[in-house]
Order: C-alpha cells, then structure tokens, then sequence
C-alpha cells in the first residue's frame, strides 16, 4: 500500500522537477516542500543519506531561488557550461565521497544499500549544485542518480517513487536538450 506521504511528496517534487527543466524559478519553493515530505518518508524505511540529502535540498532550494532571481550581478543567471577539469574534478570527488560516507553508514548504522544510497546523496549535491548554477552540466548528473534511485526505492517497497524516478529520468533527458537549446539561442 502506498502510504498518503509518498503521494504527496512526489505530486509535490513532480511539479518542481520539471519547473526545473523548464527553467522556472518555481521549482525552488516547491522544492522546499517536497523535500520536506521526502525526509520524513525517507526517515521511516532506514534511508539516512537520503534523509540528509533532503535536508541539503531544503537550504539548497531557498539559495538557488535567490541566485536564479538575482543573479551573481544583480541579473537573473544564464544557462552556462562548467569546465571539462571541473567536472572530472567533481564526478572524483563525487566518488570518493560516495566511498566514504558508505563506509560510514555501513559501520555506524543500520542503513540499507549504504554505498547505493550514499551514491545518490553524493551525486544529487553534484547534481543539485550545478543546478543552483543553472549550468547545462546538472543533467547527466540527474540522469545518473535517477538510474541508480529507481532500483533503490524499489527494493525498499516504495514503487511509487521508483516509477516516478523513472519518469524524472526521462525529464531530465529532456531538460538536458531544452536547455542546450535555450543556452543556444542567447
């Protein structure tokens, strides 16, 4: 059975995911409140990256608000590339991080999955702080934790969100190309 917390977080996410890849600044106070919901119902089937990680959303969302509206000038933010030795420099931080915080949570916790969902929690910052930076880099990063969450939620019984994971796969493809051409035409 579905339970109603799940329901309600992912309509809520759902709206803000795909605000997201439309380039709405709407998506970040929306996703304040999803992600709000999601730490509880992550909280309640033993998922404490990923409990943390709502919570990194929650702050995340309120900066990436201000900076979409306003800019690092006093303008709004354009979509932007980061460089090829940055993400290299990321994606081996990423992993290193991902290494250790499963190590963590294999040692000092209960945690199903730790190295899974600790790839999800190191992977979603990536990918949620090149999101904050409107650059066109934030997608493969979506792609990639979107692969790895939907057999995660699954086995934990939330199929709901798995489905849903599945569909934020195919968005964010679909961001991913929405904001080339966006990115093109300035």
């Amino acid at each position: 059975m579905i339970a109603p917390l799940e329901i309600a977080a992912n309509v809520v996410m759902t709206v803000s995911i795909v605000l997201a890849g439309r380039n709405n600044v709407h998506s970040w106070w929306l996703g304040v409140v999803g992600c709000a919901m999601f730490a509880a119902l992550f909280y309640s089937v033993k998922l404490y990256a990923d409990v943390a990680l709502q919570l990194f959303f929650i702050v995340t969302c309120f900066i990436g608000w201000l900076r979409w509206v306003r800019g690092d000038s006093g303008s709004a933010l354009s979509i932007t590339r980061v460089r090829p030795a940055a993400l290299g420099w990321m994606v081996g931080v990423g992993i290193a991080a991902t290494v250790a915080y499963g190590l963590m949570l294999q040692a000092y916790t209960n945690a199903y999955a730790p190295f899974i969902d600790s790839a999800v929690l190191m992977f979603s910052i990536v990918a949620q702080l090149l999101l904050m930076g409107r650059r066109l880099d934030t997608w493969p990063f979506w792609l990639l934790v979107n692969t790895i969450s939907v057999p995660l939620y699954a086995s934990r019984g939330l199929h709901l969100t798995a489905l849903l994971y599945a569909a934020y796969w195919i968005n964010a493809l679909v961001s991913w190309f929405f904001w080339q051409r966006k990115m093109a035409a300035l």
